[in-house]
């Protein structure tokens, strides 16, 4: 692993509001408590935070957090980018310091949703309002489709699947800011109402509430704050490219086209001068089971279809070759929009300081991952290290 120059940039604090319902406490106020327990983390107070990036889909303006926090004038933008609005508030304050404009700032993401599945407005997303009225862009059946064809191309059985959503719900029953801390077995989870085929009601995420902040500044002002640095060594977006099979695409072309996750992760891997072989531990969107199935192969960790013996073989387990998800996930945190991608990169500080507890990857791990992807077509990517 190459060593981390001066002109890096390290996370020095992190905060976070439990994920789940809570009535009463609204998704701006959550954030709010995020941002606080990663000012204590780090050792600082608001006012030594000098700008923000902040992301919310559905609970307020993030930067009106400051009628909260304290007036002190700091510059502070709003992020939207669906499910990948967290990491890209997480990119722009990396971006921030790496520019050379600022030396300490924060990335917060929050959100409070209703009950229910996540509803696409497809005539504000350049498609009509009959795509919507169709069904097509209610994401269980659009990830019930994506999935099912899956299964049938490289082989994968449901009791696979389902191992997906053990593990997740096992790992969240280890973490006391989860949502889901009840564990379920795989026979459980298949024999769960089917909500679209072949995802039953476990296998699916539900949308959530909750907020989590970072804290980032130069590396070479990290021990400043933090005796535990972690060093964020790439953050990457990427969209879609034409032919990939997306929530939005009212039709499929001729010419398939890997999904955008696929140019994120080689893009990330590049530009932290690693490859899938030094990841010791990672965080890949599942906002249901089959998402984390295709997500293997797509960030490079094994070929299309090997996920079936490596999820029987249990080896994406907490001990296992490849730990992935160790908080649970989406399945067992459930998603707030904002809050998400944020959520991912906080579970892997935690676990290479050394710092999670009953659900700590063995081995004393050294480098992280974070996958999010999201309608229309948006997967970010983080690697840290420490």
């Amino acid at each position: 692993m190459s060593s981390v120059s001066s002109d890096d940039v390290a996370i020095v604090g992190i905060g976070m509001h439990e994920f789940g319902r809570h009535p009463g406490v609204s998704g701006m106020e959550q954030g709010a408590i995020a941002v606080r327990r990663a000012c204590v983390d780090a050792g600082v107070s608001w006012q030594d935070i000098q700008f923000a990036f902040g992301g919310s889909a559905a609970a307020g303006a993030p930067d009106t957090m400051v009628s909260q926090l304290g007036l002190t004038g700091l510059q502070f933008i709003n992020v939207a980018n669906g499910c990948a609005t967290g990491g890209s508030a997480l990119i722009s304050a990396y971006n921030m310091i790496k520019a050379g404009a600022y030396d300490l700032g924060i990335a917060v993401g929050f959100d409070k949703h209703e009950r229910g599945a996540f509803r696409v407005n497809t005539k504000s997303s350049g498609l009509g309002d009959w795509y919507g009225a169709s069904g097509m862009a209610l994401t269980t059946q659009f990830f019930g489709m994506k999935i099912n064809r899956y299964m049938q191309e490289n082989n994968i059985s449901h009791s696979t699947l389902a191992k997906v959503s053990e593990k997740a719900f096992h790992n969240g029953s280890l973490n006391p800011m989860a949502w889901r801390r009840k564990p379920l077995s795989e026979a459980e989870v298949l024999e769960s109402a089917m909500l679209s085929y072949p995802l039953t009601q476990y296998m699916f995420c539900s949308p959530g509430e909750g907020g989590v902040a970072l804290i980032l500044c130069r590396a070479d002002q990290a021990h400043k704050y933090s005796d535990k640095p972690i060093f964020l060594r790439s953050a990457v977006v990427r969209s879609r490219r034409f032919g990939s099979f997306e929530v939005l695409a009212p039709s499929l072309s001729i010419e398939h086209n890997a999904g955008p996750t696929v140019d994120a992760s080689q893009a990330a891997f590049e530009a932290a001068g690693l490859g899938p072989e030094d990841i010791d531990v990672a965080q890949l969107q599942d906002t249901e089971s089959g998402a984390e199935i295709m997500h293997m192969a797509e960030n490079g960790f094994c070929e299309h279809g090997e996920q079936e013996h490596m999820l029987q073989m249990g080896e994406t387990q907490i001990g296992g070759r490849l730990p992935i998800n160790t908080d649970g996930g989406c399945l067992a945190n459930g998603e707030p929009i904002g809050a998400s991608g944020l959520r991912q990169v906080y579970e892997n500080v935690l676990q290479l300081r050394g710092d999670a507890g009953a659900r700590q990857v063995p081995n004393d791990p050294k480098v992280a991952y974070t996958h999010v992807y999201g309608a229309p077509g948006i997967s970010g990517v983080t690697i840290l290290s420490r």
